[in-house]
């Protein structure tokens, strides 16, 4: 009888349970957090009109004058979530479409299967390679949701290569959000930020580059050692035994021909890509531009191809439902701040880490501004918009403990890019929707990195106060 009474297992609640308890905590919050709130002016920064906080003008508010989260809007703070959200969540359904249909056509798989062919056993050189790749568009262009068409894809690649999901994830996620955090030339964190801190736009990049270089190794090395260790013992592989959106096979790639099609169709990808990057860089575009173009990429690709209209639509709409679940998830976390914000303490939360870094002793006070950049993150999951709350406040107040505003961009850079890859309100609840992986098992995964990498910040920063940065 005692055999039979098996102790159950603690199972880990789904994503979607995680953050709706957070939004339950927001709305709790909502009750007992004082509210208050600073003065804004629009400010021309690098050619945007955006709203800035301005310095010194926080001010509680009567609660009396908010609306805290009652029941029914908890509930309703979910839907609200996800129309604020509906443009990164239309992003999503049109990314995964698109590149879908791009995967389907099988000029990737195609042209890799070659290429693992080529390489024989130094196939493992494809990590570093893409990781580079992708960290180089966040680092010089910002891209981060440009690349969330190419989780199923790589994610495919390294199941096919005989490792796990988690391994392809980690190559894209690793690589365009540490590539974010160690931006060199990026628009929308570094430029706003020395904007708004009267720094000399895109000054100070040497440093900036040696960052990047040390972030994006350590990174490799870690994936790569990974990998190492679940071919060696395939049970070590954090996903082991996890259901993988991929159904592609070694045999498959090997049995891939690389067609003349093929490369018409990798090089639509080049050239849309190069338009895209132009498009970003000299006309500022946005999502709707972002998401035309992929639209016209794919049926360019399946017209290659020989589709019918008919075989594009479906295989759309099918490869766009694997991201269905990541896009209301991405809508539900959006939902904590709305709660936040209908109780006007998301102001709160900023004064009262900002007082904080004013009282630390000069000596730590650029790792502090690191910490509280990153715990700014959790509320503010935006790097634009991060930047336009926080700049005017810690550019001055990096005056006051001795550190210069350079060093201050250089904080809110490391704090907003790699908290985004554990925040569940920031983009690590999109990017795991539309890999099919589970956030407990990412976890298990990346803290340790986390740990690493919040620690060679430390570092950095340690170095740009003795440099003078």
């Amino acid at each position: 009888m005692d055999k039979m009474k098996k102790k159950k297992k603690f199972t880990m609640p789904d994503t979607l349970i995680i953050v709706a308890a957070i939004v339950l905590l927001a709305a709790i919050f909502s009750w007992i957090v004082p509210s208050g709130t600073y003065e804004y002016q629009k400010m021309d920064v690098n050619g945007t009109m955006r709203d800035v906080v301005i310095n010194g003008t926080y001010h509680e508010v009567d609660k009396s004058e908010v609306v805290p989260t009652g029941f029914l809007g908890l509930f309703g703070a979910f839907y609200r979530g996800c129309v604020s959200a509906a443009d990164i969540i239309f992003v999503i359904l049109f990314c995964c479409g698109t590149f879908g249909v791009l995967v389907k056509t099988g000029a990737f798989h195609s042209s890799i299967g070659t290429l693992l062919k080529k390489l024989g056993n130094k196939g493992l050189l494809i990590i570093p390679i893409f990781m580079i790749l992708f960290g180089i568009g966040g680092s010089v262009f910002g891209m981060l949701s440009e690349f969330y068409g190419f989780y199923p894809l790589i994610i495919g690649l390294t199941v096919a290569m005989g490792y796990d999901a988690m391994l392809g994830f980690a190559v894209v996620a690793l690589g365009e959000f540490v590539g974010f955090m160690g931006a060199t030339l990026n628009p929308y964190s570094i430029a706003v930020a020395q904007a708004i801190s009267g720094v000399e736009l895109y000054s100070g990049l040497g440093l900036r580059v040696i960052c990047f270089i040390v972030f994006q190794t350590i990174s490799i090395v870690y994936v790569l050692r990974y990998a190492k260790k679940i071919k060696e013992n395939p049970l070590r592989s954090v996903v082991y035994g996890e259901e993988s959106i991929s159904t592609f096979t070694a045999e498959d790639l090997e049995s891939y021909t690389f067609t003349m099609s093929d490369g018409l169709v990798l090089l639509d990808v080049l050239v849309t890509m190069v338009i895209l990057m132009f498009g970003l860089m000299k006309w500022s575009w946005g999502y709707s531009q972002l998401c035309g173009l992929f639209l016209i990429m794919s049926i360019v690709a399946a017209t290659i191809k020989r589709w019918s209209p008919n075989k594009w639509c479906a295989e759309f709409i099918d490869s766009a439902k694997v991201a269905l679940w990541g896009a209301i998830l991405t809508g539900v976390a959006k939902g904590i701040v709305v709660v936040m914000q209908d109780a006007m303490i998301m102001d709160t939360f900023i004064y009262h880490l900002s007082n904080l870094l004013e009282n630390a002793p000069q000596a730590i006070s650029a790792q502090l501004m690191l910490l509280v950049q990153t715990l700014f993150n959790f509320i503010i999951p935006s790097g634009s918009g991060q930047a336009v709350a926080t700049m005017p406040i810690m550019a001055p107040l990096s005056d006051l403990i001795g550190v210069s505003r350079q060093t201050a961009c250089l904080a809110f850079q490391f704090g907003d890019g790699l908290s985004n890859l554990l925040w569940p309100t920031a983009s690590i609840v999109i990017v795991c929707g539309i890999g099919g992986i589970k956030l407990d098992k990412w976890y298990k995964f990346f803290l340790p990195l986390f740990g690493i990498l919040f620690v060679a910040q430390m570092v950095m920063l340690s170095i740009a106060v003795m440099i003078g940065y």
